[in-house]
């Protein structure tokens, strides 16, 4: 009997699912014909499904707004979109386009902030949440902002002495948040997170430093569990912390309307992923609701800041197998054609995880297999899921004119921001080309290459050989 690929996922997955199906043997994205874009651009090949970002908008605002419509919760819900997750402007275009907000990270941030309004993307009254540690830069262009009438502004003060900032620099009012520190997990390096203040310093510092001062608002508490919103007590313990300490400080400031929950719900990493969103969300928002009503306060609005959740499951990294390597009578290496470390480098720097599919041969008989990148590197591989510790793709059969394509799916965050696009690469292996995919007014698929692949021009310029070479001084 042959063992087909197709065999393999059908017995183990519920398959199709969303996002992915097969039509004429060829494995489709969205309804995108891979095969198509493989012959129409070649690989390495990056593409981007537009219209999935805001459809993940859309189904988290509908989860957290039918929440506060069944338990009669009386405030609101406010989506923001974390900027550091993927800074691409044809990811910001389509995010604006659907009524949400933005969370900065950094200086340049408000460089882009900027940017965008001035193309009539954002407008003034968009709240602009400010998180991280903020070096002297990064709050002289929040302090900018604020004064420049961007009234919606909340920078969220990190540590103590960030305030003396904006004490100094903005020129008239100034909405404010405060990030409480949270504990991590109990197998992570640390016990407390290393951004925020201390739970213990919260309360006195908003009474000493705030509460009689007329140049700020404290609007937002805002704390931030880095693992996201998972059903673990460890999550259900942060997040009554978190809504315990907002009741404290909401009893003595009267300006406090809003509670900041941070992190981010997962994306599907796996075919067998299963996440209860509905249940969740309905969840937080019940427990936030009962910790006001015991402590006979009004029910704070709510922020999310989902950054993966948005852009994750629009993107999709696709490759060519070049051959096929037996090193032993165990390991069977498939060579792409670039480089793992450069164009996934979650799956190399923190062990991440994608959906993994092979776009053709599933009719042909599988087998175990290692995952081999293109540079020198020894840890420029992958060979395991999610579900378990081993991949398994169709075999290559000799004299097949068609070569095994490949492909990491859900790769839309944080991927070109930490291996930096554009830039200098590993073994000089180049970023691959970039294609975006969206619907015309009909409801037709077009694509078009946002980005060429890099060019050994383009790195050598960036490593200054097409400069003159500085002369030493004499």
């Amino acid at each position: 009997m042959k063992n087909r690929y197709f065999d393999l996922i059908d017995q183990t997955f519920y398959f199709p699912q969303e996002g992915f199906d097969i039509e004429n043997g060829y494995l489709t994205f969205y309804n995108i014909s891979l095969m198509h874009l493989i012959q129409k651009y070649g690989t390495p090949l990056k593409l981007t499904y537009l219209p999935q970002i805001g459809a993940q908008i859309k189904k988290a605002k509908n989860f957290f707004n039918r929440a506060i419509k069944a338990l009669n919760y009386s405030g609101d819900y406010y989506y923001c979109y974390c900027t550091k997750s993927n800074h691409f402007s044809y990811i910001l275009h389509e995010v604006l386009q659907h009524d949400v907000h933005l969370e900065t990270s950094s200086s340049f941030d408000i460089d882009l902030v900027h940017h965008l309004y001035r193309e009539g993307r954002l407008r003034k009254d968009t709240i602009i949440v400010n998180n991280g540690f903020k070096p002297r830069a990064y709050a002289e262009k929040i302090a900018g902002l604020v004064n420049d009438g961007f009234y919606n502004v909340i920078p969220v003060l990190d540590n103590p002495e960030e305030l003396q900032h904006y004490e100094e620099l903005v020129q008239g009012e100034c909405k404010l948040g405060i990030r409480v520190a949270t504990d991590e997990e109990p197998n992570f390096e640390f016990y407390t997170s290393r951004l925020g203040f201390r739970h213990s310093q919260v309360i006195p510092y908003y009474q000493e430093r705030l509460a009689n001062n007329p140049k700020f608002k404290l609007k937002m508490l805002h704390f931030f569990v880095d693992t996201g919103i998972k059903d673990t007590i460890y999550y259900w313990g942060e997040l009554k912390k978190a809504v315990k300490l907002y009741g404290e400080l909401r009893k003595i400031c009267p300006d406090l309307k809003a509670i900041n929950i941070g992190g981010g719900m997962p994306i599907r990493n796996n075919l067998s992923f299963e996440y209860d969103y509905k249940y969740m969300v309905k969840e937080i928002v019940s427990l936030i609701q009962q910790a006001c009503e015991e402590d006979g306060i009004p029910e704070p609005d709510i922020f999310t800041e989902f950054g993966k959740y948005t852009v994750g499951e629009s993107g999709a990294t696709i490759f060519s197998v070049l051959s096929q390597k037996q090193q032993n009578d165990a390991e069977v290496w498939y060579m792409i054609d670039n480089s793992l470390m450069n164009t996934l480098p979650d799956s190399w720097g923190i062990s991440e995880r994608f959906i993994l599919l092979p776009i053709n041969k599933w009719e042909n008989e599988y087998h175990r297999v290692n995952i081999g990148g293109l540079s020198c590197d020894n840890s420029d591989y992958y060979n395991a899921e999610v579900h378990e510790n081993q991949v398994y793709l169709p075999k290559i059969e000799a004299g097949d004119p068609e070569p095994l394509y490949i492909g990491f799916f859900h790769t839309g965050a944080y991927q070109d921001s930490i291996s930096g696009f554009g830039g200098i690469k590993h073994c000089l292996i180049p970023s691959p080309k970039h294609v975006l995919i969206d619907r015309d007014d009909m409801g037709n698929l077009v694509d078009w290459l946002a980005y060429e692949e890099q060019t050994a021009e383009s790195m050598l310029s960036i490593l200054g050989y097409h400069a003159q070479t500085p002369q030493k001084s004499e």
